[in-house]
């Protein structure tokens, strides 16, 4: 990257932050969140820290196809002091995080880099706390009752809300707005309306745009469920759950419902279009797995989850069982109604789990049991027991452990060109007991296939009781899908994923902001930065020019000639003065030609003396005693200057004094000059010269044209007419002699008994000496005459 010491330019990213997991039971208890900016003067940083609760932003899914996500923030942006923190510290503008704590570091990082030319942000990173090696969860779910958070959005303008049908569903689990197969109507500004049941409290988001594409058509596809509720649902009895469940496909899919091995209870209701079924005052007897099933005339996929209710004691109601530590094989139970803590209590574990640490299990804030490097000695039923003075309540669960799944994503790095295809093989080894499901990302978000314009295709080739494969052939490779892919497969009992690193060769990408450092009349210096080469070294730079004369983008001579690709300065040469001209630059290396930098500002070269004389000089005809002399005007392009005018010298054939006449307008075309000395047809030598503030240019090549010829001095003789028939008559005559040659003759005739100026008049085609006349009257008596003309009279 060249960088010019004098020239100030605002800040640009060299590197952004990058999401991060963080171990919790890490000993080092440091994170470093990188960013590097480069700017003159020299950027400053600052990072934002985002905490997340509520945010809205916009995920285009296909363009028919959009799903709003809906959320809002406590701090939008709460700047982090690093001078007031301890926990914070800046160095070369990356951001140092000491103690980092689950509690008070999770969240959105964004660094932002300024200096006196402009300020940008970066990309938002994630910072996560995960716990390492292999793991079990078992999450304990709450009841699904009436929320107290109530989601809507606004169409355009309050109070105009979404209404929500088949096409249109709002998730009041995560307040997610999705939208089947787009259509016109959904084109404008949604808003998220956030309200508080209990404190009646309104929370707007920002105005979010949706646009529709217009450049290509949707096809049909089957339906894919976006929206289901959990695969395990816990409810207290007497409570009232809602299901949720929405697809998006095209045809818009139905939905419907069953119980398996059972019937769904008559009190449930379907709402939202059947997106939701609701069961009030629910009971034990309504336990059971529940599926939505979701169609269309190209397909249908279904979800399955089960529901289990229980009761509780008249006086005790137990959301969650937490089991916060475990010494010597003894762990404490803590019970919660709500939030409220009531009551502890202990249970024995099995005398094996004492072996691994004197504290190896934590009970995390999720209401997860969790256990740390399992293996198959830890395999059996669990319960889960709490109770006080109320009574008490218990649940079980049992756990397998199978062996951990193995997956190997090949090849591991690979590069193409731009154009060609590849295919990425992902192999799971995994238990023979677990089914295993494949997703692939790129970039670390999925890949959707039926968006990605044909590039991407899912392959599965290999299935067997212990391993599976599958692959993704990515076809016409653009620069765009170079980056990293992974492979996530999953079963029951974990999640593995693997990545690969695809390069993409391609033509250069466009050079940086391009200069013009020095312009003189027919010269302009231009320098410009590097852009990406795109794995294939620059061979050679294209200058090019636009100016308001041509015809789009020219390339232009240079000074030197080629100008090779390590070169980032060069003289484009042969400009025409006193011409406006825009600059861009375009590399080329061994696979192709990239894209043209951002055009530089207008510049206009210098003024110079004309150098182009005016063309096509000609002229005659006129007046008597006239010399009229025509040329065709200099273009703007060549006038090189302003004051631009025109030099008209003449002089009588056979002379030596040149006569000069100088006209001021650029766009004339004719100059006239009268002298009553001169007898017509009078040939004179003739030249056309240009001048402007610099100086006179050129004069055209001589040429020779005559004055005005005189009017015709005598009449046509042997007149003669002829009857035709009733109402013609045919002339005939001989041609002018003399001076002054006739162009055409005019015939005026009238009747005998009228006056001549009461005549008609016809003339003839060019020098013909006939004509007939037409339209007389039979048994009619004519007189005529007959004369000569041309241009003089």
């Amino acid at each position: 990257l060249c960088i010019i010491e004098n020239e100030e330019f605002g800040p640009f990213f060299i590197h952004e932050p990058d999401d991060i997991i963080f171990p919790l039971d890490s000993n080092e208890k440091k994170v470093v969140m990188h960013c590097e900016a480069r700017g003159n003067p020299a950027p400053t940083y600052r990072f934002d820290i985002l905490l997340c609760l509520l945010c809205c932003f916009f995920t285009p899914h296909h363009h028919s196809l959009a799903v709003l996500m809906c959320f809002s923030w406590s701090l939008n942006r709460t700047e982090i002091d690093a001078e007031a923190d301890y926990r914070y510290s800046i160095y070369d503008g990356n951001l140092i995080i000491n103690n980092a704590s689950v509690t008070s570091q999770y969240g959105m990082y964004q660094c932002k880099a300024e200096n006196s030319f402009g300020t940008i942000l970066s990309r938002e990173a994630l910072l996560q706390f995960a716990w390492n090696g292999p793991t079990l969860s078992w999450p304990v779910y709450s009841p699904l009752v009436f929320p107290e958070i109530i989601y809507s959005w606004v169409f355009n303008e309050f109070p105009s809300f979404v209404a929500e049908d088949s096409r249109r569903f709002i998730s009041q689990h995560t307040g997610n707005l999705y939208i089947s197969k787009v259509q016109p109507s959904d084109v404008g500004s949604y808003i998220c309306l956030v309200k508080n049941t209990v404190t009646n409290a309104r929370v707007l988001s920002p105005p979010t745009p949706l646009t529709l594409k217009t450049d290509g058509i949707m096809g049909e596809y089957e339906p894919k469920i976006e929206v289901h509720f959990p695969t395990s649902v816990l409810a207290a009895r007497g409570a009232t759950v809602r299901l949720e469940c929405f697809a998006l496909g095209n045809p818009v899919p139905t939905i419907t419902w069953r119980k398996i091995n059972g019937n769904i209870p008559k009190k449930a209701r379907l709402r939202k279009s059947q997106a939701v079924l609701e069961i009030p005052n629910i009971q034990l007897e309504d336990s059971g797995t529940y599926e939505c099933k979701a169609e269309n005339p190209r397909g249908g996929t279904a979800f399955k989850g089960h529901l289990q209710v229980y009761s509780e004691s008249e006086h005790a109601l137990i959301y969650s069982c937490f089991i916060s530590l475990c010494h010597n094989g003894v762990c404490s139970l803590l019970a919660f109604s709500g939030t409220k803590f009531i009551g502890a209590s202990q249970v024995s574990i099995p005398r094996s789990w004492t072996v691994l640490q004197s504290v190896w299990i934590l009970l995390l804030r999720n209401n997860t049991l969790r256990i740390v490097n399992s293996s198959r000695a830890d395999e059996g039923s669990y319960v889960c027991r709490a109770d006080n003075q109320f009574g008490s309540a218990e649940m079980t669960a049992v756990l397998w452990v199978k062996d951990a799944m193995r997956v190997e994503l090949s090849p591991h790095r690979v590069e193409v060109t731009v154009g060609e295809s590849v295919v990425l093989s992902c192999k799971a080894t995994h238990d023979s007991s677990l089914d295993v499901t494949f997703q692939w990302f790129f970039n670390q978000r999925p890949i959707t296939f039926q968006q990605d314009g044909g590039h991407f295709e899912y392959i599965q080739t290999v299935r067997s009781k212990e391993s599976s494969t599958v692959d993704l052939m990515i076809r016409n490779i653009l620069l765009k899908h170079a980056g990293r892919y992974g492979c996530r497969a999953q079963t029951s009992a974990d999640t593995v994923i693997a990545e690969a690193e695809l390069l993409v060769r391609g033509p250069p990408g466009p050079p940086g902001v391009v200069i013009v450092e020095e312009i003189t009349d027919t010269t302009a210096t231009l320098s410009w930065t590097r852009g990406l080469d795109n794995h294939s070294p620059i061979s050679t730079y294209n200058l090019q020019a636009r100016s308001p004369f041509s015809l789009g983008w020219q390339t232009v001579k240079t000074d030197p000639d080629p100008v090779t690709g390590d070169l980032e300065s060069a003289m484009a040469v042969r400009l025409n003065p006193w011409v406006e001209y825009e600059f861009r630059v375009v590399a080329t290396n061994a696979i192709g030609t990239g894209d043209p930098s951002v055009p530089s500002r207008g510049v206009r070269t210098k003024e110079a003396v004309p150098s182009v004389a005016p063309a096509n000089v000609s002229g005659g005809n006129g007046r008597r005693h006239e010399l009229v002399i025509l040329w065709e005007p200099v273009s703007e392009e060549f006038q090189n200057g302003e004051g631009f005018g025109y030099i008209v010298a003449f002089r009588a054939n056979g002379t030596r004094g040149w006569k000069e006449k100088m006209v001021t307008s650029a766009d004339s075309t004719m100059y006239k000059y009268r002298d009553e000395t001169f007898p017509p047809l009078t040939p004179f030598e003739v030249k056309v010269g240009v001048y402007n503030n610099r100086g006179d240019g050129p004069f055209s090549k001589v040429v020779i044209i005559h004055s005005a010829e005189g009017e015709p001095k005598e009449a046509p003789s042997d007149v003669k007419a002829y009857s035709i028939s009733a109402s013609e008559i045919r002339l005939t005559w001989k041609p002018s002699p003399g001076p002054g040659r006739p162009k055409g003759y005019e015939v005026c005739y009238w009747k005998d008994m009228e006056q001549q100026e009461a005549g008609k008049k016809q003339r003839t085609v060019k020098n013909e000496t006939t004509t007939i006349l037409t339209g007389l009257e039979g048994n009619t008596l004519y007189q005529f005459t007959v004369k000569g003309f041309n241009s003089v009279g």
